[in-house]
């Protein structure tokens, strides 16, 4: 069996042919067009492209919050509604999106609580996943009362409750400042390597979509389709200072190409 047909066979997000148009006041707008793609399990997944390039939309046609209009498109082998009534997954948005009135462990256990999860298991998921993210002595605290990077890091806390394989991460470290950013990145692998989730994660930068990648998926400009599938030759270890090294740099010139790749192809 190669590579790809056992990937094929343990794939987690398989998309063939899809394409997805909205019907506007203004006429339709093409978001996708022909995406093939198989993430399998365990993958570590990056997209990358410009603003309005179909990144965010494949995550939400993942997740069953967009429906594509050609093509298909499986998660763990059904279709993104049964996956999601099986909540299959976790999703991660741009901002944090913790309510102001309830404590950090009441924010993680909201959807628990939806579920119907009894409360004795309801609190070993919310210990558990928040010394996933380093967390713990913070359950009392109120969002307002932690950083940005903290409450990102109780965002994703909250997606880890489910207990999904799949976690889908849109942008979720874009708006904070490349110290904290760079701290997140690190601690996103650990978190990775200690549970071997599948993650499909939205960004805008390049360095942070090398350093976290297994592959990295390079989208063109509107409408969205897969111009390059780079895979990472990084060790799964990756210290900060790999960054540096002339294997990162190489393949951050790769992505760049084909970035630049995809903004040609339209014009």
């Amino acid at each position: 069996m190669t590579v790809t047909e056992a990937t094929a066979a343990a794939s987690v997000v398989q998309a063939k042919g899809l394409g997805l148009t909205f019907r506007t006041n203004d006429g339709p707008v093409q978001a996708l067009t022909d995406v093939n793609l198989t993430i399998g399990k365990g993958e570590f997944v990056s997209f990358i492209g410009p603003s309005g390039c179909g990144k965010t939309t494949f995550l939400r046609v993942i997740a069953d919050l967009e429906k594509p209009t050609e093509g298909t498109i499986s998660v763990n082998g059904l279709s993104p509604e049964q996956a999601r009534e099986k909540r299959a997954y976790g999703y991660v948005f741009q901002a944090a999106a913790l309510f102001p009135w309830r404590t950090i462990a009441k924010n993680i256990a909201l959807p628990l609580e939806i579920m119907g999860v009894p409360d004795t298991e309801r609190k070993g998921r919310i210990e558990r996943v928040m010394e996933l993210v380093n967390l713990t002595g913070f359950e009392n605290k109120y969002p307002w009362q932690l950083s940005g990077g903290m409450q990102q890091r109780a965002s994703i806390a909250r997606a880890l409750a489910f207990d999904a394989d799949l976690l889908l991460m849109d942008e979720p470290f874009g708006a904070l400042d490349e110290i904290v950013r760079d701290h997140l990145n690190k601690q996103l692998l650990e978190l990775w390597a200690r549970t071997n989730k599948t993650i499909c994660f939205v960004t805008h930068s390049i360095p942070e979509a090398v350093y976290l990648s297994t592959r990295i998926v390079v989208m063109s400009p509107r409408p969205g389709r897969v111009t390059d599938v780079i895979e990472s030759t990084l060790p799964r270890e990756r210290p900060l200072d790999i960054r540096e090294s002339p294997e990162f740099l190489a393949i951050a010139h790769r992505v760049r190409d084909g970035l630049h790749a995809g903004h040609s192809y339209e014009d």
